[in-house]
């Protein structure tokens, strides 16, 4: 779960929106007079302190800015208008704002296409298609060799909605091809409603279907066979469940095309978590149904499957796999075989396989094809004759070809440093796979797997965006060096300069990582690190524990009381490139995130003289609170709870609105939220903020402001229009680029 990852938490969608729409309104329209924020006469908009305390184990915890969690009330809004007002004055004021955002649009350019989030069905593929400068991704239809001279677009949201903020969650096409079933939310919230639309022509049926998509736990749909309806994932409606609950219990209903949506059917999931997140898919003849079913984001997965019987009639549902037995993933092949990444006894995984005609088979028994090696896998394609595999390699990857039966059939060769990818299983063997750096473009080729030498062919379903120059950024380069973290662990970090950068300690640096929910950082091409060395900087991401570079012990590493470890990565990080002669503290800002937002907090509250600069982007800062939100409780299986004494002591101990020390000298930091956010509530960025401004008053007036970007009609950054995408990073390099004296 790239990008801004799933992570953390939102009250139900009807009370955490209630206050919104106003809020909005009065963001929308906020606008102030540049300032010069280094006057003595520079001040912080006037925060009330009301304190609060709660126990917890025996533990007093308080704070003061509790009051800013209600969204609804009209102090709050008066506040969050004047942090606006505040952080415009200050963000337009910046000489560097207006021609950042100009060179920006001018990077993206116009036409150059991106397709991405294939499907093969009916012969056809399907795929959304980024084409700047619309806002919005398309969806279009291609032929079985997704060959763009046949494309047609099916559906463009910019056409539903000229604001450029309704987006496409996600699609699943109908098994003939006639049909399509598309969730769309607006805003960023991700609050998704189902619709069907016709192949042909784009019209859309009158079949809706609510609340099949949400931040929480997403969405998914299957198909049946005949295409006259659809299995999908459904949150609670009506008064099934009480307020507090309308984000959790997703379960598995059955739509029958042309019926009321009221009228569907239960299918599954009324003994699942709480917390489920449940993805279903089909095997390509339709006979059987598979869900995968996840316990919260701390990386537990159950398998259930539902076969046809001889006479199409639906079979029960049995368990292949549940929580405890290590499973992560699972894929139908083509030969009557399911296939599954285990976990369990081999942290960096294997892949097992079990027959589906077999009624007695389960992936728990199921036979090791792929055995453990000394790379981690983290995908896997089963296609016709071949089994292809993405390796990691402690954040590259290459792609490994076997037999189905398991025999090693080498390595395709990849460039040093570089992110290689599974994206479609086409016709047969034909895969369609990416391949990108931080220094080269990202493109699909088409491979042939069962070739003796295969030999992947360039195809243009991925232009080179408008800043890359013959397909790259020439006179850069990547390199790889290790950092130390508190206790020894060594920590990779990828270091992307400019060639002959010379180690003089006078580099402006950015550094990035997030740490969490065994997600890998990998390497990528990307507008905001070629801008960043367009003006002389350095840019690092690094590796940190909590992530899936080296496998599960690695992801374990940082999690639930473990967690100190990515903190600790970090810093170890920003030393390392202190010592290797990079830069100066005053020199080096971080940004992150998400999960990466709380990164940030907890590293600045810790090391503030690390940093000259801070982002934090749709951060979680209140640790004592997460889980009272909806999707903090997804949460827990990654972070903790405070309901457990050690795990609360873990979390109290780095989290960042309980660590903020007064009177500390504190980075420049800029925090930013979404009002529609439904992964991390706004409040949290409110709290931080106002937390931080209290500590040191006098801060602002120092030149090193701490600011609050709230995004009135966005959400954790996933279906972000794109020119609301811009202005934010224009924002965001122009108060770097003023606090490490860059032009």
């Amino acid at each position: 779960m790239s990008g801004f990852h799933r992570s953390p938490g939102a009250r139900p969608a009807a009370t955490r929106l209630a206050g919104t729409a106003a809020l909005a309104a009065a963001l929308a329209c906020a606008v102030a007079t540049p300032l010069a924020f280094a006057s003595p006469a520079a001040q912080y908009p006037a925060t009330a302190k009301r304190p609060v305390s709660d126990t917890f184990h025996g533990v007093s915890v308080s704070e003061d800015h509790r009051w800013l969690e209600n969204g609804a009330s009209a102090e709050v809004t008066a506040w969050a208008l004047a942090q606006q007002r505040l952080t415009r004055s200050v963000l337009d004021g910046l000489p560097q704002r207006a021609s950042l955002a100009k060179e920006l649009a001018q990077m993206i350019g116009g036409n150059k296409a991106m397709r991405h989030g294939f499907e093969l069905t009916a012969g056809q593929v399907f795929a959304l298609k980024r084409q700047p400068p619309k806002n919005q991704d398309l969806l279009v239809v291609m032929n079985a060799s997704a060959e763009t001279a046949s494309e047609r677009v099916l559906l463009d949201p910019n056409l539903l909605d000229k604001s450029g903020k309704t987006t496409i969650d996600w699609f699943k096409a109908s098994p003939d091809g006639r049909l399509v079933a598309v969730s769309l939310s607006r805003n960023g919230s991700e609050d998704g409603a189902l619709h069907i639309y016709r192949t042909d022509n784009g019209k859309a049926l009158p079949d809706l279907v609510p609340r099949v998509q949400f931040a929480t736990a997403g969405g998914s749909v299957a198909w049946t066979p005949d295409a006259k309806g659809l299995y999908y994932t459904r949150y609670p409606q009506g008064q099934e469940r009480p307020p507090a609950d309308a984000n959790f219990y997703q379960q598995v209903y059955f739509h029958r095309l042309g019926t009321p949506a009221q009228r569907d059917e239960y299918v599954l999931g009324r003994d699942f978590p709480r917390i489920a997140e449940t993805v279903l898919a089909s095997s390509d003849d339709g006979h059987h149904l598979l869900a995968d079913v996840s316990n919260g984001d701390g990386g537990e997965h159950a398998f259930w499957l539902r076969s046809r019987g001889e006479n199409g009639s639906e079979g029960a549902w049995r368990l292949l796999a549940g929580f405890e037995d290590g499973l992560r993933a699972a894929q139908f092949g083509r030969d009557g075989k399911l296939y599954g990444l285990a976990l369990k006894g081999s942290p960096r995984g294997r892949i097992v396989a079990m027959s589906l005609a077999d009624p007695a088979a389960d992936l728990r028994s199921a036979t090791t094809v792929v055995p453990e090696s000394e790379a981690v896998i983290e995908a896997f394609a089963a296609s016709a004759t071949r089994l292809t595999v993405e390796a990691l390699l402690g954040g590259p990857t290459e792609l490994r070809r076997y037999t189905l039966a398991g025999e090693p059939l080498g390595t395709l060769p990849a460039p040093a440093a570089s992110t290689n990818l599974i994206g479609l299983r086409l016709k047969g063997d034909e895969l369609l796979i990416g391949s990108q750096s931080f220094t080269r473009a990202f493109s699909w080729l088409r491979l042939d797997s069962a070739a003796a030498e295969p030999k992947p062919q360039p195809t243009d379903l991925a232009e080179p965006p408008a800043f890359a120059q013959d397909g790259g950024l020439p006179g850069v380069e990547a390199v790889r060096e290790w950092a130390v973290s508190k206790d020894g662990t060594k920590v990779p970090m990828t270091i992307v300069r400019r060639i002959g950068t010379p180690l003089d300690g006078k580099q402006p640096v950015l550094l990035t990582g997030y740490g969490g929910f065994g997600i890998s950082e990998q390497p990528r091409f990307k507008r905001d690190v070629a801008l960043w060395l367009r003006h002389g900087g350095v840019y690092v991401q690094a590796n940190l524990r909590g992530g899936g570079e080296f496998g599960e012990t690695w992801h374990q590493g940082g999690m639930l009381t473990r967690k100190q470890n990515v903190f600790d990565d970090m810093i170890g990080a920003a030393e390392a490139l202190i010592k290797l002669g990079y830069t100066t503290p005053e020199r080096l800002a971080i940004q992150g995130g998400s999960n990466g937002g709380l990164l940030m907090g907890a590293v600045t509250t810790q090391r503030p003289e690390l940093f000259r600069a801070v982002v934090s982007q749709v951060g979680l800062y209140d640790m004592m609170r997460v889980e009272n939100t909806s999707n903090g409780a997804f949460n827990v299986t990654e972070f903790g709870s405070v309901k457990d004494p050690a795990q609360f002591k873990a979390m109290l101990a780095y989290s960042p609105l309980h660590q903020v020390k007064d009177g500390t000298r504190y980075p420049a930091m800029l925090f930013t939220t979404g009002l529609h956010d439904g992964r991390v509530e706004p409040w949290m960025s409110f709290k931080m903020t106002a937390r931080m401004q209290a500590a040191n008053p006098g801060s602002l007036a120092e030149g090193r402001p701490v600011l609050l970007r709230v995004e009135a009609d966005g959400g954790h950054g996933i279906g972000t229009s794109l020119a609301a995408g811009v202005a934010e990073q224009a924002d965001i390099f122009a108060f770097l680029f003023s606090q490490l004296g860059m032009n």
